[in-house]
């Protein structure tokens, strides 16, 4: 299954679920929370994340309702369970909430990526694998923490559900129905899949944001270089003011498709150095010509039309 749109689907509506455990109150979790409130489908909010200082500050803003001292706590209580932790965090995390899981509760995580997740979901869970969902949205900002929540941040996202052969069909409805009432396009693919189209089109991009940065700094001469950029320099490194915890987690976790990506990468940009070095200014203009007409044509979430 490397794609399928869902679509909606003849279905009963969705009900408001009684508790959210929310695990990781940071900006992907604290954003959830508030998208649920904002739309009405959730009646209570429990929250915990590792810094109590978080906990409290969610619950100061208006994030969750309860503070729980514990993920175990979180959890209790909950229909629905979110997973907002680095996707390092996802099988210690799991397993400390298994005792409680039930098929009626339903969990899903927020990582970006998914194979290493559900090997972790596999090995914590395994009886109660069907109750999980894996799901990838994709958004975000360039800052981290609770302070940065946003009801509105998943509105208009794509959102990428990887179940498992056990993910139990009405799960995998219910989450399909709970992203689309937030105002999301809801997609399914094989974990397999996601992680290599997500290592083209943003782990390596916030790989090459990282370099780039890190490339000038080591430069004698890099404050003046900086004071000279411009809005180009600031586009194309804006990604690289990202979590660097986050993004350390995600580059390793999907090492090998990065990697092979990067490949890809190296052998493009050797291709323009070896024109640019021979004084190729036809083969160059055309190669710049192809990826600029690309560019301009790109649109989020669409897909180039097949001749």
């Amino acid at each position: 299954m490397p794609f399928q749109e869902l679509q909606p689907g003849l279905q009963p509506p969705l009900q408001p679920f009684e508790q959210l455990g929310l695990i990781g109150c940071g900006l992907m979790g604290g954003s959830f929370a508030l998208a649920l409130k904002k739309a009405g489908l959730v009646k209570r909010v429990v929250g915990y994340s590792k810094s109590p200082s978080t906990t409290e500050r969610a619950r100061q803003m208006g994030v969750i309702d309860v503070e729980a001292p514990s993920a175990l706590l979180a959890a209790a209580g909950a229909d629905l369970v979110l997973l907002a932790v680095p996707v390092a965090a996802t099988e210690a995390t799991l397993k400390s909430i298994k005792h409680l899981v039930t098929p009626n509760m339903m969990i899903m995580d927020v990582g970006s990526t998914k194979t290493d997740v559900i090997q972790a979901a596999r090995t914590a869970l395994r009886d109660q694998l069907g109750s999980f969902v894996p799901a990838h949205p994709i958004a975000g900002k360039e800052v981290a923490g609770v302070e940065h929540a946003d009801a509105n941040l998943y509105r208009g996202a794509q959102v990428v559900l990887t179940p498992t052969e056990r993910t139990l069909t009405a799960h995998l409805a219910k989450a399909r129905a709970l992203w689309q009432a937030l105002g999301c396009e809801v997609k399914a693919m094989s974990p397999e899949a996601h992680d290599s189209a997500l290592a083209t089109v943003s782990h390596l991009p916030h790989l090459l944001a990282f370099a780039m940065m890190q490339s000038v700094l080591g430069q004698p001469d890099a404050d003046e270089v900086l004071s000279l950029a411009g809005p180009g320099f600031r586009d194309f490194t804006r990604i690289g003011a990202g979590d660097p915890q986050l993004w350390r987690d995600v580059l390793l976790a999907n090492h090998e498709q990065v990697l092979a990506q990067s490949r890809h990468f190296r052998q493009a940009l050797e291709q323009l150095e070896a024109m640019i070095r021979a004084g190729d200014g036809q083969g160059l203009q055309d190669r710049l010509t192809l990826a600029s007409a690309a560019r301009s044509q790109w649109r989020m979430g669409a897909r180039r039309h097949q001749a």
